[in-house]
């Protein structure tokens, strides 16, 4: 997406529903945005959606939003590789086990 503005509570959601074990929202620096507030937007939808998460029992950690300049390429990998070991730790996706027991 041009701007993590453009992200919403549904589309995070429905990652989870097709089986995705965690999502990285990853947007401009904030205060930088070229789309002038997205990226402020874009983290108070993660907060919902990580609010929605726990509430249903998946586990609102699940769901991370991190602010980032294009030039910071070794940040962006150390925060993707702590992102997988976050979800590594907490398992598969809840729904993801469900579906799979069901069939």
């Amino acid at each position: 997406m041009p701007c993590t503005g453009k992200v919403d509570v549904l589309h995070i959601l429905r990652s989870f529903e097709k089986g995705a074990d965690g999502v990285c929202v990853v947007g401009c620096l904030e205060g930088d945005c070229h789309y002038n507030s997205g990226n402020l937007r874009a983290r108070k939808r993660v907060e919902q959606t990580q609010k929605i998460l726990e509430t249903i029992g998946i586990g609102g950690e699940r769901v991370q939003m991190y602010n980032l300049s294009s030039a910071e390429g070794p940040r962006f990998a150390r925060i993707a590789a702590e992102m997988v070991e976050k979800i590594l730790e907490l398992g598969p996706n809840p729904i993801k086990r469900a579906k799979e027991t069901a069939a």
